[in-house]
């Protein structure tokens, strides 16, 4: 066997285990993304059977938001306080669209702000994955792609909350 052809199998070895590799990396970015968004995002699309309603906040402090819930779905009761989550986006006094978490004691944003916060970590992951899949995988179409699908949903994110 010559020198040449050893030469040329080994490198086809190298290329495969960079792409399974990268490959590899860039699908756990995207399923940690998907993960990450799921814990959320499965409250404010599936809201059929969920208590759905509004809340007033009342006040703020360490990362938690407070107030009383008032409910538009039928079935749900008022509660006297419910928390939901402090982000740059809830302001003391303002009242926010709503679905409660199973146990009635955690809100979540719902609408299309909701849905939009809940899959931000999914466009943190697709920007991430961009690069691996740039300089990793040499796909710069694929990259440039994903990129732009991160940067649309985060930015959507942001204009709408």
């Amino acid at each position: 066997m010559s020198a040449a052809a050893r030469s040329s199998r080994g490198s086809s070895a190298l290329r495969f285990g960079r792409f399974a590799a990268m490959g590899t990396v860039a699908a756990l970015i995207l399923i940690a993304g998907v993960w990450a968004s799921w814990g959320t995002a499965q409250h404010v699309m599936l809201t059929k059977g969920r208590e759905r309603g509004t809340v007033e906040v009342a006040r703020c402090g360490e990362g938690i938001c407070t107030g009383p819930y008032t409910p538009v779905s039928g079935g749900s009761q008022p509660r006297a306080e419910v928390r939901l989550e402090d982000s740059v986006a809830v302001e003391k006094g303002r009242t926010y669209a709503v679905v409660l978490k199973p146990g009635g004691g955690e809100a979540v944003r719902s609408g299309p702000a909701g849905v939009l916060y809940a899959w931000v970590p999914l466009g943190g992951a697709l920007l991430l994955a961009s690069v691996v899949v740039a300089g990793g995988l040499l796909r710069t179409r694929w990259a440039w792609v994903m990129a732009s699908l991160g940067a649309v949903l985060l930015t959507a994110a942001f204009l709408a909350v």
